[in-house]
């Protein structure tokens, strides 16, 4: 019998019971199988989803990540079809040589191709690009029941739009068309430079933004006025000149799960600490390989483990332009009179681009996310700040959420009720049980 699957936060710890599919051509039967004894599934791929909008309801996932084929490729146009159990890592391994890159990244790359669509990721560059699902061309959707679709925003429009962002739930993406963005080298050019206070990241992204591909900033959650907000700016460029080689980073590896979570309020403050302090008070440039500046994490295996048994939550908000500043002032004081946190707390500006994705997370505004160890007394933080970011108009993350109430769920994605209509009925997350019943 197969090990079970949890969600990348292992929280809530539900095992999942996988069922794996190995050639598309076996998906239909197997999902029919699948519902008929259990009621309801849910596709699953990596595993990279945070909360429990990964695990089923039934606690029976179709594991898709077997489905990982490269279908047609056209390196004139930068074009990539493949199945869905692809990761990203997989596709820039072939698309780098050929002078191509991702268009929209999120923070790793061992997301499969179907996940990246179904939770409409987002990266460094959504003030230019917007989300994944701006880039999706077209995909192949199996419902239940159903003859096999091909979705797009000209043929089955709607089910395009409620399946990019609509956490599997629409039918089981089977294979997805993107287009790519062109590259000279596969290295980055990047500027950093730290901040002493939230009033000069907004200065530094109203300044920095516009101008480059890529912007982003680390947060010191547990900083206090006057350096409330302090951090480090980072802007990036795809290089003009250089290789087109794809370098693997050796990677290093959590072995196993502490009973305890390791990141605690002593040995946050002090990397929090020497992680603001190794970086430049002044603009300094870099140069580096794509993988370090896209996916500093991903070059732990397993690093989900270092919280410890219980696991962990990612709180993920986006807050409105016009009340950007001030609600995330609110919101960094309140974490950090709490002691808790991450030492990867992560501050980056969206922009106005629409997303064709019905349920898509990204809004005019700042974002704000870091990861919370679980414990007893992480609800009480949790309501304080959903208050908050409600007030604003903001709303959190769905794909990285473990605890938003269906009430505010449903004021923040009120395209919700279209979703349910389309949804598969054999599909059904934990996730959307909490927050549409």
């Amino acid at each position: 019998m197969s090990a079970p699957l949890y969600s990348w936060g292992q929280y809530p710890r539900l095992p999942q019971n996988p069922h794996t599919c190995s050639w598309l051509s076996d998906l239909t039967a197997l999902h029919t199988q699948v519902v008929f004894k259990h009621g309801s599934t849910l596709p699953y791929g990596n595993g990279r989803s945070y909360g429990d909008s990964c695990l089923a309801a039934s606690d029976e996932v179709l594991h898709i990540r077997t489905l990982d084929r490269f279908i047609q490729v056209d390196w004139q146009q930068g074009i990539v079809k493949a199945e869905a159990g692809v990761t990203l890592a997989e596709i820039l391994k072939v698309a780098i040589p050929q002078g191509w890159f991702l268009s929209v990244t999120p923070g790793t790359q061992f997301a499969t191709l179907g996940g990246a669509i179904a939770n409409d990721v987002h990266g460094k560059n959504h003030h230019l690009r917007g989300t994944f699902g701006n880039h999706v061309r077209c995909f192949g959707l199996l419902r239940h029941n159903e003859k096999h679709l091909t979705c797009s925003s000209g043929e089955q429009s709607e089910l395009y739009a409620a399946t990019i962002g609509g956490l599997g739930l629409t039918g089981i993406i089977t294979w997805a068309e993107i287009q790519l963005l062109p590259i000279r080298s596969s290295q980055i050019d990047s500027m950093a430079v730290r901040f002493d206070n939230l009033s000069e990241f907004f200065t530094l992204s109203a300044e920095l933004d516009h101008q480059h591909e890529y912007s982003v900033a680390w947060i010191d959650c547990l900083a206090k006025e006057p350096n409330l907000g302090r951090g480090v700016f980072i802007v990036g460029d795809h290089a003009r000149y250089g290789s087109l080689e794809v370098v693997e980073r050796t990677k290093l590896s959590m072995p196993l799960t502490p009973p305890v979570s390791l990141i605690n309020n002593l040995s946050l403050r002090a990397f929090n600490e020497m992680y603001w302090r190794a970086h430049p008070a002044q603009r300094a440039s870099n140069r580096s390989n794509y993988e370090p500046f896209f996916y500093p994490l991903d070059r732990i295996l397993h690093w989900n483990r270092i919280y410890g048994r219980r696991g962990f939550q990612q709180y993920q908000c986006v807050i409105p332009h016009a009340v950007a500043e001030i609600t995330v002032r609110e919101l960094l004081k309140v974490i950090a009179n709490s002691g808790q946190g991450s030492f990867l707390a992560v501050l980056k500006r969206c922009g106005d681009i629409l997303s064709p994705g019905m349920l898509s997370f990204p809004l005019p505004g700042t974002s704000l996310a870091l990861d919370f160890p679980q414990k007893a007394d992480l609800l009480p933080l949790f309501t304080k700040l959903d208050a908050i970011v409600n007030e604003s108009g903001g709303r959190l993350y769905p794909a990285k959420d473990a605890h938003m109430t269906g009430c505010d769920f449903r004021k923040a994605y009120p395209a919700w009720e279209q979703l349910e209509a389309l949804r598969d009925p054999s599909l059904n997350s934990h996730f959307w049980k909490r927050v549409t019943t």
